[in-house]
């Protein structure tokens, strides 16, 4: 095995590990796969709205990599990776040692932006939902919160590109609150740099503006879009609302007892100032072929690849990698490593459809977005109580083919071919 061609996958968070299951399938006998991630454990990151209210533990979203790795004979580090060198195939770790490669897939994830704003973030002022560790961090404000009602700010900052889960967070603290028959005495405000509420980075998804708006005033909690969060202190944020030409329209200092804002991502410091291999906000630039055009030995998945807008906004407006399309993203590069492997040209592409379940804890709202940036061949969106019990199967679902190995089961096969979703734009 050691004179095979050696794939790293860098990056063991959902679309890393899933992607290193999936290439060690379809290359086995022609390949070895290595996996670097920083530290040995993966988190189900989709349940952290539910750690940071109380319905999770932790520990119920680990699933500890080293022995299914090992199982499936994928190597593994959990030492984490100081700096990508390209030009020579080469990461160096942050113990100082050094992993070759022949082909690298990168699927970091992204670095957490706080500092773009003064007194943004967890060791700041406001709590996060990025981590499962900082969750359960903004679990132990939220229960200093009950015992000491105050307002609640809930959003995304400018340059976000993860919507979803700020909605869902404003809505499971609604439902939570109320549970604790509190909920009269903590005003909600939700603070967006998106240009409607719904517009969630990808300009809606059939009436994901009007479900949104309506969930919001059923649950009286107001929002302001076209914002651009200035600055945090301790128990207030600071917002300029603006104008559709990007002027000024409105200040707003809103007092808070409990903030929760998704950050701006960029590319992580390992990957950072890499000409030709990333943008200058670090993000990994790709092809249709998740290849990039500079190495082409190098590919990308997930959040950490560059994906333009859909439009120009007022104010900055990131595009969310949602899980299917990450998935998508994961077969094509499979694929195209299987035919590389084999002498041809890389031919599959993504096919970059979405399905999302946004969970509000006493129901939700579903999307299909076929393909997930406009224009689109399906845009459809519905609300229902069913949308929680869905995304507590998923996440059961989910977490049961992290912990056994598996990328695609049978039966997921099947079940996303009846409702005609399909993962490469050749299928």
């Amino acid at each position: 095995m050691m004179s095979h061609p050696h794939i790293v996958v860098l990056g063991a968070g959902l679309g890393g590990t899933i992607a290193a299951y999936e290439i060690a399938s379809a290359t086995r006998g022609k390949a070895r796969v290595s996996v670097v991630n920083k530290g040995d454990d993966y988190w189900f990151v989709p349940s952290n709205p539910w750690v940071a209210v109380g319905w999770r533990e932790p520990e119920a979203l680990q699933v500890h990599l080293p022995p299914v790795m090992e199982k499936h004979g994928i190597a593994f580090t959990g030492t984490g990776a100081r700096k990508v060198d390209p030009a020579n195939n080469r990461i160096e770790l942050n113990d100082d040692s050094y992993i070759d490669y022949d082909y690298l897939v990168i699927a970091t994830g992204p670095d957490l932006a706080w500092d773009e704003i003064d007194g943004f973030g967890p060791d700041r002022n406001t709590v996060s939902i990025c981590e499962t560790a900082s969750a359960q961090q903004a679990r132990a404000r939220f229960e200093e919160l009950c015992a000491n009602p105050r307002p609640v700010v809930v959003g995304a900052a400018q340059g976000a590109s993860c919507y979803g889960p700020a909605y869902e967070m404003a809505m499971i603290l609604d439902t939570e609150l109320k549970k604790r028959g509190i909920r009269h005495k903590v005003p909600m405000t939700f603070v967006t740099p998106e240009p409607y509420i719904g517009h969630l980075g990808l300009d809606g998804v059939g009436d994901t503006k009007g479900l949104l708006e309506s969930e919001m005033r059923d649950r009286h909690i107001k929002w302001v879009t076209n914002a651009k969060v200035d600055s945090v202190e301790p128990g207030t944020i600071h917002i300029t609302e603006v104008n559709e030409d990007g002027s000024e329209k409105m200040r707003h200092d809103l007092d808070f007892g409990w903030c929760m804002l998704m950050p701006p991502f960029r590319g992580i410091p390992a990957l950072m100032g890499l000409d030709g291999l990333v943008n200058p906000r670090g993000f990994v630039l790709v092809d249709e072929h998740q290849r990039n055009p500079k190495y082409s030995n190098v590919f990308g998945l997930g959040v950490c690849i560059a994906i333009p807008p859909t439009g120009p906004t007022p104010v900055p407006v990131g595009v969310p990698k949602t899980g299917f399309m990450i998935e998508s993203m994961v077969t094509a590069i499979a694929q195209n490593l299987k035919e590389i492997l084999d002498g041809q040209e890389p031919t599959h592409e993504a096919s970059w459809n979405a399905i999302c379940l946004a969970d509000f804890g006493d129901g939700g709202v579903a999307f299909v977005a076929k393909p997930q940036i406009p224009p689109r061949n399906t845009n459809w969106a519905s609300e229902g109580k069913w949308v929680h019990l869905a995304k507590i199967g998923f996440e059961k679902y989910f977490l049961r083919k992290i912990r056994k190995g598996e990328s695609e089961p049978f039966y997921e096969k099947l079940a996303l071919h009846v409702l005609g979703i399909k993962k490469l734009t050749m299928d």
